[in-house]
């Protein structure tokens, strides 16, 4: 779903196009604080929708797709590093587009270099377990000039990209405090979300978007903080997913779980929270097996609980701790952040970081956990959390 993340139709879209002609920032920016939902919500009419099931086609799909509002290629992953370092990372890219780009009739001009149909916004974060340090940089760029891009061989924003390789992709992207470098070979097939890749997040036409993942990537290479080199293994996921009006607007955000169990299965769980606090009925998921076969979940195949509460410095009380029960597959697990600080401070605000699965208090899995839509106090977290245990 993830996607985690994106965010505000017309105030991003002016204050990205600023910050990406101007500069890169270091920390946040004058954008403020943003959350997930509402550029996801409405688009403008001239952007296409995603309206029905139609056949994905790889490596085609891999690339960028123009006529859509918004898009986003998400790895997250869980490393291995020397004497049994725990570390987690995320990169992302995402694409804003500022209008259509299909050349209309005969008559008119092709695009100049210097057109920017889309503004892009990459995030880079890193998770320390052995020091609970968080890590984050965002960057910023214009689609001209070739500054940011995706095709089916490369991704990337200025020198932050992921290329194709004989077996997967090589990811390479840093700043001054940390980096990575690390190798993808994915270790199951792509799983189309939803309805062969058609995944309905709301009632109205457009309330949908394409989407796939790769939810078990062997990973192997070097993450850098500061001058520290560190050798790495583990394990990636990847989420690709694009459209216009994803979500309807009465949703305030969601709560979306990527876990890969020991056992061999993974779990993608979303669920997307109404504004009455709810869990929308088109909430979703899908449960992949040893071999890759799959299966599609609806909102009424699992059921999950929020146990504790991590409030932030501003006041914002985010569910780390949760209860997750699918009876069909006859799976109860706890879901623990490794650590609380894993939040997004930029122009963005979300919480993303990795987690650790349990069965009866049993490490069975490990995986990330985003959240989104969040702003509550403490207080009101409490008393939420009061109101679920009854």
């Amino acid at each position: 779903m993830r996607r985690d993340v994106i965010l505000m139709v017309c105030i991003a879209s002016l204050c990205l196009v600023w910050l990406g002609l101007q500069f890169e920032p270091e920390g946040p920016g004058p954008v403020e604080s943003l959350s997930g939902t509402s550029l996801l919500a409405s688009a403008p009419e001239m952007f296409k929708r995603v309206t029905r099931p139609e056949p994905l086609r790889f490596p085609a799909d891999h690339a960028m797709h123009p006529g859509y509002r918004n898009e986003w290629w998400y790895f997250t992953g869980n490393l291995n590093g020397p004497e049994g370092a725990r570390l987690g990372y995320q990169f992302t890219l995402f694409r804003f587009a500022l209008e259509r780009t299909e050349v209309s009739s005969q008559t008119d001009d092709p695009p100049s270099d210097f057109t920017a149909a889309a503004i892009w916004m990459a995030h880079l974060a890193l998770s320390d377990g052995r020091t609970q340090q968080f890590f984050q940089h965002e960057r910023f760029a214009r689609e001209a000039l070739g500054l940011a891009g995706a095709s089916e061989q490369r991704w990337w924003l200025r020198d932050w990209a992921v290329r194709a390789t004989e077996r997967g992709w090589h990811l390479k992207a840093g700043t001054d405090d940390f980096g990575l470098d690390l190798q993808l070979q994915p270790g199951k097939p792509i799983v189309l979300q939803g309805e062969a890749g058609y995944s309905q997040k709301g009632p109205q036409a457009g309330n949908a978007s394409r989407y796939y993942s790769l939810t078990r990537i062997e990973t192997s290479g070097q993450v850098r903080i500061g001058d520290a080199l560190l050798q790495v293994n583990g394990q990636s996921w990847l989420d690709r997913e694009w459209g216009s009006s994803q979500l309807s607007d009465d949703l305030d955000g969601w709560d979306w779980f990527a876990l890969q169990l020991d056992d061999g299965r993974d779990l993608m769980l979303y669920r997307l929270r109404q504004s009455d606090g709810t869990a929308s009925p088109f909430s979703a998921g899908v449960l992949v097996e040893t071999d890759g076969r799959y299966r599609v979940l609806t909102a009424n195949d699992f059921e999950l609980t929020p146990n504790r509460y991590w409030t932030d410095a501003q006041g914002i009380a985010w569910p780390l701790d949760w209860s997750l029960q699918l009876p069909l597959a006859d799976l109860k697990l706890e879901v623990h952040a490794v650590f609380d600080q894993q939040r997004w401070d930029r122009s963005v605000q979300y919480w993303e970081g990795m987690v650790d699965v349990k069965s009866s208090g049993a490490p069975v899995g490990r995986g990330y956990l985003e959240l989104s839509g969040y702003a509550d106090t403490g207080e009101q977290a409490a008393n939420t959390l009061a109101i679920e245990r009854r």
